[in-house]
């Protein structure tokens, strides 16, 4: 008799318990996976500069860029990066070194690529994955030609946009104007300086 009685409070107590987990996980309010991973990294925004595009020894036209990264916070914590002086080479690699972009055909620019090359390159130079996301905010070209036109007649001709801006509304290979983040022909800034006048 004892036995089942024991039993039976047994059964109660399991019962008890599972109808009280039940509640407890039913009411929990849900995770926000997308807040919980935007509050573990943090936006460290690029500077613009100037990148020559070289073809049989003798500079072309210029690519001006501007590149910003998400970063893990954690890692960052009480570490100094030349992130500048990084994203620069990076650049000069990716932009002068292997051609990644064929400038006679923008269009075919393959942005991800670029992205996924920029970040895979950067975190193994850092030696952890400190980048989580790269930002293209601005890709421009001037041609050699079009930045000497527009110093001998005044009129800047607007670059030719490798990507478009985000919420920009201008058809990719029209470009930004020139108050509109992109640099005035001959005055592409960057961290090599100014575009120089050939």
């Amino acid at each position: 008799m004892i036995k089942v009685v024991l039993a039976g409070v047994w059964v109660c107590l399991i019962t008890l318990a599972a109808v009280y987990f039940s509640v407890q996980m039913a009411t929990k309010p849900p995770v926000d996976e997308a807040a919980e991973k935007k509050a573990q990294v943090e936006m460290v925004k690029g500077e613009s500069i100037t990148v020559p595009l070289l073809k049989d020894g003798t500079v072309q036209g210029y690519f001006i860029g501007r590149i910003s990264y998400m970063m893990d916070k954690e890692k960052l914590k009480g570490v100094t990066l030349p992130m500048t002086e990084y994203m620069t080479d990076e650049l000069f690699t990716l932009l002068v070194g292997n051609s990644m972009i064929e400038i006679t055909n923008p269009k075919a620019f393959q942005l991800e690529e670029f992205k996924k090359s920029v970040k895979e390159d950067l975190n193994k130079r850092l030696g952890d994955e400190y980048i989580t996301e790269v930002l293209v905010e601005q890709l421009d070209y001037m041609s050699k030609a079009d930045i000497h036109t527009g110093q001998e007649t005044g009129k800047a001709k607007p670059p030719l946009q490798i990507v478009k801006p985000a919420g920009g509304d201008k058809p990719a290979g029209e470009g930004a104007a020139a108050g509109e983040g992109a640099a005035p022909a001959g005055e592409a800034a960057a961290a090599g300086g100014e575009a120089p006048a050939h």
